[in-house]
């Protein structure tokens, strides 16, 4: 008989569902973890449940490329993913778990004049709020990432680029596996294979969220469910949500030896790339132009990423693609998210619409949710993602500001 191997959680042993929790947290991702942990650790709120319909991280958390930066553009945006950026090395340090943060830098690549202006933008944006950001010409892009062609023969020459030197990357599964251990550690309880399929509601409050495996009562819920919160959100109380949900696709390349110092991004040839601590080329940015719910991936992307990456890298020329992965991306219209709470149901809180930023939020935004719902105040930081923006009229800058000002994004 085969031996059969036994295995423990880093998170500790399956604990036993309670009756009762003071919050419940639908979503075993980056969000929902990470709002478990600063809940736990910080706030002294022990009973918590952490409910994941499959497995932790199975969501975006284990299919992104785990790029982080704070190099946006808007004013509400800039603090959050900078403060982001800053907790990670504490947060190293806190959850005693090597989260293999790697700063190399992002390195965005201009091609047009219209570009460098949009940057000139995005570089007095930062820099108002202390950010390390500069314009750079296309020599010093050469300096960077001397793999760069920045000659004529490329379909868009290199004008110049925008370089953030605090930013890097880290590993998605080690964030993912210490975030759990770290809220199991102060008192979370963590069950997957757990749907959530309903929530009570009283007088227009939470009361109890109905799961797979049973009742829970509890006064406090957050719906961070990713690709998944729009469905929750009104499957499960009825309120519709501005997301579309959409496909985004990444691959690696095989293991090569160091050439990316520097996470590369271009919007004219609408790629990204960097370079893992293992040697892969990780590239993406591809996105289904449709609303769907299939992480399948296609053969035209696998073409168009192989010809981006060599028009402006073509050492790679003959490099062979090994994993190729999808995830669902939860767009808003201003690809802003929606971070709000007790309205229009109190004890009610969502943290969703991320699209493809939600790893480089996911230790601020755990943060503000903890405190947002550990006291019941809205934090100020939080304030500008409240739903109602969309009401009213005051869609955030994001979108806007890259249609206006790039004509090569």
């Amino acid at each position: 008989m085969p031996m059969r191997l036994k295995t423990k959680h880093l998170w500790g042993k399956s604990p036993e569902m309670k009756t009762a929790y003071d919050a419940v947290i639908i979503g075993g991702g980056l969000h929902g973890l990470a709002t478990a942990y600063f809940l736990s650790r910080h706030h002294g709120m022990k009973d918590i449940a952490v409910i994941e319909k499959r497995y932790i991280g199975f969501g975006g958390a284990g299919r992104n490329t785990a790029i982080v930066r704070a190099n946006q553009r808007t004013q509400e945006n800039l603090p959050l993913y900078q403060e982001a950026l800053d907790l990670w090395p504490i947060l190293t340090q806190e959850l005693n778990f090597n989260l293999m943060f790697y700063n190399c830098g992002n390195l965005n690549l201009a091609h047009s004049e219209a570009a460098i202006k949009a940057m000139r933008t995005n570089v007095a944006s930062a820099q108002f709020h202390g950010i390390d950001i500069r314009l750079v010409d296309r020599k010093e892009c050469k300096e960077l990432v001397p793999a760069l062609d920045i000659s004529d023969r490329p379909r868009y020459p290199i004008c110049g680029g925008m370089y953030h030197p605090a930013g890097g990357i880290l590993r998605h599964d080690a964030v993912v596996w210490g975030l759990a251990k770290g809220a199991a550690k102060h008192g979370a309880d963590i069950f997957k294979g757990t749907e959530a399929t309903g929530i009570d509601v009283k007088n227009g409050r939470v009361t109890a969220v109905e799961t797979s495996h049973g009742k829970i009562r509890t006064p406090r819920v957050l719906n961070a469910a990713g690709g998944y919160s729009a469905d929750i959100s009104y499957r499960l109380l009825g309120i519709k949500l501005p997301i579309s949900v959409l496909t985004i696709q990444a691959m690696v390349t095989q293991p090569l030896k160091p050439l990316l110092h520097h996470v590369i991004s271009s919007g004219a040839y609408h790629v990204y790339a960097n370079q893992t601590l293992k040697g892969e080329i990780a590239t993406g940015a591809h996105m289904d132009p449709w609303p769907n719910y299939t992480t399948q991936t296609t053969g035209h992307y696998i073409k168009h990423q192989a010809e981006a990456l060599t028009e402006f890298l073509p050492c790679l020329k003959g490099i062979k693609f090994m994993r190729h992965w999808a995830g669902l991306a939860d767009m808003t219209p201003d690809m802003a998210p929606i971070m709000d709470g007790n309205e229009p149901i109190e004890g009610y809180y969502m943290d969703c619409g991320w699209g493809y930023f939600g790893f480089k939020s996911c230790a601020a935004t755990g943060k503000y949710m903890a405190l947002f719902m550990a006291t019941g105040e809205y934090p100020k930081i939080l304030k500008p993602f409240t739903l109602k923006r969309f009401e009213q009229h005051r869609l955030m800058g994001e979108t806007a500001a890259l249609v206006q000002y790039s004509a090569d994004n």
